[in-house]
């Protein structure tokens, strides 16, 4: 098992002691700057067939590019047959395919009642970038946690909590998007409290403020003091949902004995002060429970957008 600390990236927040690519809703966004994400041993054949069969028996989630949820998914009983599922409503259809020449070609519903061709363009890390005919670049990606011959797709996704995505918008002039299905979002004045309720080792909160009292590394730096810890980690890089905005960033890593307790902060100068997002969160141990936690928290982050 590896050891990993907390982490507000701009692309993945992830969490201490965690192993494993985590819940399939969060594996899209992966590495930049100073993410820090470990990824479960991609089989040979998925992460180097640059040729047929693209597809063997398992479990794989298709979606569009820049879609939020991951919730739809083709079940392979072997390389040429198996059945699609909506993890939402359970709804689904059989289908027959042929692989060959760079083009996978789905018959659904039965042999001759419809078809599609997915063209394959190019797999990266297990994961299959294409296009159906209507041109909209989609992706397989295999679900290594799920048993294609007992796969419940509703199921499935109810366990992972992910099947409430809502935004919230700032009147300050940013949004981000959460799962409402595990996370509370409340305001008091100038902060947001990102609060996640599913299944943890203790509180793990993200907390959003807007400060006119000071500029981001003046803020961040009074946290850090706060903190009162000699390992801390201190960083510059750039801001999630910018391109060029500095972001200020601390972290205090989560002791090898103790409650788990980690903290993080990253913070950037915003209109007349700055704007500071600090998470504290506890690791269970639980890579399973931790990885639900790391996912949604992540999410949140990830999903920064500003309106100008």
């Amino acid at each position: 098992m590896t050891k990993i600390v907390a982490l507000f990236g701009t692309a993945v927040l992830m969490m201490g002691s965690l192993a494993g690519c985590g819940q399939v809703a969060q594996n899209s966004e992966i590495a930049e700057a100073h993410d820090v994400t470990i990824m479960e041993e991609i089989p040979a054949k998925a992460a180097e067939a640059s040729e047929a069969p693209f597809f063997t028996k398992g479990v794989y989630v298709n979606y569009a590019e820049g879609a939020v949820t991951r919730d739809y998914f083709y079940v392979f009983y072997d390389e040429g047959a198996g059945y699609t599922e909506d993890g939402n409503n359970g709804t689904g259809l059989p289908f027959c395919c042929t692989q060959e020449n760079g083009q996978i070609t789905f018959s659904y519903g039965g042999n001759g009642e419809s078809s599609d061709v997915f063209t394959v363009e190019s797999i990266e890390n297990g994961i299959m970038k294409g296009q159906f005919k209507d041109t909209v670049t989609m992706y397989f990606e295999p679900v290594f946690d799920a048993d294609p011959d007992n796969f419940d797709a509703v199921a499935f996704v109810d366990k992972s909590g992910r099947v409430d995505y809502r935004q919230y918008n700032d009147p300050n002039g940013w949004s981000v998007t959460y799962n409402a299905a595990c996370m509370e979002v409340t305001q008091q004045d100038n902060m947001v409290f990102f609060v996640y309720t599913g299944e943890c080792g203790g509180s793990n909160v993200i907390t959003a403020t807007y400060d006119v009292s000071c500029k981001a590394k003046e803020a961040v730096d009074n946290i850090v003091k706060g903190w009162g810890n000699d390992i801390v980690t201190q960083m510059d890089t750039v801001f999630p949902g910018t391109e060029d905005v500095p972001e200020y960033f601390a972290m205090l890593p989560p002791a090898d004995e103790g409650s788990g307790l980690y903290e993080t902060v990253i913070a950037r100068d915003y209109m007349d002060g700055c704007l500071i997002f600090e998470c504290l969160g506890h690791n269970c141990g639980d890579d399973e429970i931790d990885m639900a936690v790391s996912d949604n928290l992540a999410l949140v982050i990830d999903s920064i957008t500003f309106n100008n």
